[in-house]
C-alpha cells in the first residue's frame, strides 16, 4: 500500500483519538464528578480542554511552517497521551500539593490533553495538504470530517459502556478511568503508522523564526476572553467586574498582538494573508457557520426535553442524524469536488441545505414529532458536512506553500472561536427571553438535580415545573409580605402563573393572613392546574428556543452570502505555488 495512504490512516487515527475523547468524556462526566466530589466545578472540565485546544491552534500552525510536520504531529500525540494518562489517575493518590484534590487535577490534566488535542486537529488538514495536491485533496479531507461525525455517534455509547462496565476489566479501577486509558492503545497504533510510514515533510520556503512575544500576547489574550464568554452569566452577568475585566484584558492583549504582528517579519499569523480574498472570505464564513452549528447542538436538547418531553437519552439520540448527515455531506462533497474541481458551488449548495434545516427548526412547536426533528437535524448535518473539508481546501489552494500551516490552522481557529462566541451570545438571548418568567434560565434548569444536569445539560419537564412552582411561591410571599410592587408585576406578567392566582393577586385577595394557605395550595397544585402550567411552560420554552433558531437562520444566510464572494480558483494538480489570478 502507498505510504501516503498509510500515513493518512495514522493521521486519521490520531484525529479519531482526539474527537472520540471529547464525546466519551462528556458521557462519563456524571460518574466522574460523583467520584471526585466536584459537581460545582463540573463545567471547568470541559472549559479547560476547550480553551487549551482552541488557543494553541494558531501556534501549531506556525510551528508546522517552521519544523518537520512529522515531528509536530508526533509531539502533539505524545502530549495528548500524557494528558490522558494523567487524567486517568486523577485523584487516585489523593490531593497533590499546589494542585489540590482529584477534581482540580482532572481540570488541569484536561488542559494538558487540550494542548495535544489542538495539534491533532490542526495538523490533520496540514499533513493531508502536503501528501495530496488540491485537485484530489478534497476527497481525503472529507474523511477528516467523517471521523468527527463517526466519533460523535459511537463516542457516547463507548463512554457509557466503559463507565458502567469498565471496572470489570481490572477490579479496583473505576470504570470512568478507562475512558482515558482507552486512548493509550489507539494512540500507540497511530504513533506506529506515523513513525514507520510518514515522511518527514520538512517546511518549505525560507526559514522562519518563532516570535515568543507574539505567542505570549495571543495566549494571554485568548484565555481570559474565552473564559469570560464561557462563565455562567446567571452567576457572573455580562456587566459584572469579573466578566468585564476578563473581556477587556483579553481584548487589550489581542490588540497588542495585532500591532506587534504588523511590525515583525515572522508573525504567528501572517496578517497579509487577509489580503487574499479566498482566505478572508472563507474564514469569515467559517466563523459564522461555527456559531450557527454550535447553536443548533446546544439548544436542541433543551427543546427536546423541556418542550417535546422526551427523556435525556432520547434527546441525545436526536443528535445522531446530525452526525451521520455530516459524514455523508463531507465525504460526498470531497468526492464531488475532486471530480468537478469546483468547490464554491458545492459550498453554496451545502449551506443552502443547512439553511433549510435551520428554517424547519425555527418552526418547531410543542406538537412537533420526534421523527420530524430527526429529519431537520439530518438536513443540517448534510448541509454542514461539505463546509468542513472544502473551506480549508479553498484556502490551501490559494496561499503560498510557506504559509500553509498558518493558513490552514487559521480556518480551524476561526471556526472554533465562532462556536464560542455564538454559544455565549445565543445563550444570553435565550436567558433574556426567559427572564420575564419564573422559568429557570438554561444554566439553572437542573439546579440541585445532578442527574438531570449530567444527562444532557437540562432538566426533565416535571423537575422544571417543580422549580417553577417553588420560584413562584418565593415571589408571591415577597410580593405580599413586603408589598413589593415590582415583584407583584413580575408575577402578573408571568405566563406560567395560573390565571386564578393572577386574578386573586390583582384584586388584593391574597393577604398576609391568607398567604400561607395560598402557598400550600400552590405546592399541592391540582392535576388540571399542573397540566395547564406545563402547557404554558412548554409554549414559553418553545417560543424562546425557536426564536434563537430564527437568529441562527440569519447567521447561516449571512454565511451563504459571504461564501458567494469566495473566489473560485482552479484546483492545482501539484503542490507547486498557487496561481495568482482569479476566475
Amino acid at each position: 500500500m502507498d505510504d501516503r495512504i498509510l500515513t493518512l490512516i495514522g493521521i486519521l487515527l490520531a484525529l479519531f483519538l482526539g474527537a472520540l475523547d471529547q464525546t466519551i468524556v462528556a458521557t462519563a462526566l456524571p460518574r466522574i464528578v460523583q467520584d471526585l466530589q466536584g459537581l460545582e466545578r463540573y463545567a471547568w472540565v470541559a472549559t479547560s480542554y476547550m480553551v487549551a485546544s482552541t488557543v494553541l491552534v494558531p501556534i501549531y500552525g506556525k510551528l508546522a511552517d517552521m519544523y518537520s510536520r512529522k515531528s509536530i504531529e508526533l509531539a502533539a500525540i505524545a502530549v495528548f497521551l500524557v494528558g490522558s494518562l494523567l487524567c486517568a489517575i486523577s485523584g487516585e493518590f489523593g490531593p497533590i500539593p499546589l494542585i489540590g484534590d482529584g477534581m482540580n487535577q482532572l481540570i488541569i490534566f484536561r488542559a494538558i490533553q487540550g494542548i495535544g488535542g489542538a495539534g491533532l486537529f490542526s495538523m490533520a488538514f496540514i499533513v493531508i495538504a502536503d501528501l495530496f495536491p488540491p485537485a484530489v485533496r478534497g476527497k481525503y479531507q472529507g474523511y477528516v470530517s467523517a471521523v468527527f461525525g463517526l466519533s460523535s455517534v459511537i463516542g457516547p455509547w463507548v463512554g457509557g459502556l466503559l463507565t458502567d462496565y469498565g471496572s470489570d476489566i481490572i477490579p479496583g479501577i473505576a470504570g470512568w478511568r478507562w475512558v482515558f486509558y482507552v486512548n493509550i492503545p489507539i494512540g500507540a497504533l497511530a504513533l506506529w503508522f506515523i513513525i514507520a510510514k510518514m515522511p518527514p515533510l520538512p517546511p518549505r520556503g525560507t526559514r522562519q523564526t518563532f516570535d515568543y512575544w507574539s505567542a505570549t500576547l495571543l495566549i494571554v489574550g485568548l484565555i481570559p476572553l474565552m473564559i469570560g464568554l464561557q462563565l455562567d452569566k446567571n452567576l457572573y452577568p455580562w456587566e459584572s467586574p469579573l466578566v468585564l475585566g476578563l473581556l477587556g484584558g483579553g481584548s487589550l492583549c489581542l490588540i497588542l498582538f495585532y500591532r506587534r504582528s504588523l511590525r515583525i517579519e515572522s508573525p504567528i499569523l501572517n496578517l497579509r494573508l487577509f489580503q487574499n480574498r479566498v482566505f478572508s472570505t472563507s474564514n469569515a464564513a467559517s466563523f459564522l457557520l461555527g456559531a450557527a452549528f454550535m447553536g443548533i447542538i446546544v439548544f436542541l436538547p433543551l427543546f427536546m426535553v423541556n418542550v417535546i418531553g422526551v427523556s435525556s437519552t432520547k434527546a441525545g439520540a436526536s443528535m445522531v442524524p446530525l452526525s451521520l448527515g455530516m459524514v455523508i455531506g463531507s465525504v460526498t462533497g470531497g468526492q464531488v469536488v475532486s471530480r468537478v474541481g469546483n468547490y464554491k458551488y458545492i459550498l453554496l449548495c451545502g449551506i443552502a441545505v443547512m439553511a433549510v434545516g435551520v428554517l424547519f427548526l425555527s418552526q418547531m412547536t410543542p406538537t412537533t414529532t420526534f421523527a420530524s426533528v430527526l429529519l431537520y437535524m439530518a438536513l443540517c448535518g448534510i448541509g454542514m458536512g461539505p463546509t468542513l473539508p472544502l473551506f480549508p481546501l479553498a484556502i490551501q489552494n490559494s496561499v503560498p506553500v510557506q504559509n500553509m500551516g498558518q493558513a490552514t490552522s487559521a480556518n480551524q481557529f476561526f471556526r472554533q472561536i465562532g462556536s464560542v462566541i455564538g454559544t455565549a451570545l445565543m445563550g444570553a438571548l435565550l436567558a433574556s427571553a426567559l427572564s420575564g418568567t419564573t422559568l429557570p434560565a438554561p444554566s439553572a434548569l437542573a439546579e440541585g438535580v445532578p442527574e438531570a444536569i449530567t444527562a444532557q445539560g437540562t432538566a426533565q419537564p416535571a423537575t422544571t415545573a417543580d422549580h417553577t412552582r417553588q420560584r413562584q411561591a418565593q415571589l408571591l410571599k415577597q410580593a405580599v409580605e413586603e408589598q413589593d410592587q415590582t415583584t407583584r408585576q413580575q408575577l402578573l406578567d408571568d405566563p406560567a402563573l395560573p390565571e386564578s392566582l393572577k386574578i386573586e393577586l390583582q384584586n388584593g385577595r391574597i393577604t398576609a393572613s391568607t398567604i400561607d394557605e395560598v402557598l400550600s395550595n400552590l405546592a399541592m397544585e391540582p392535576n388540571q392546574r399542573a397540566g395547564q402550567s406545563q402547557d404554558t411552560m412548554k409554549q414559553t420554552f418553545a417560543q424562546a428556543i425557536t426564536s434563537n433558531y430564527y437568529y441562527l437562520l440569519f447567521i447561516v444566510l449571512l454565511a451563504w452570502l459571504v461564501t458567494w464572494f469566495v473566489p473560485q480558483l482552479p484546483l492545482r494538480k501539484t503542490n507547486a505555488p498557487p496561481p495568482v489570478t482569479e476566475i
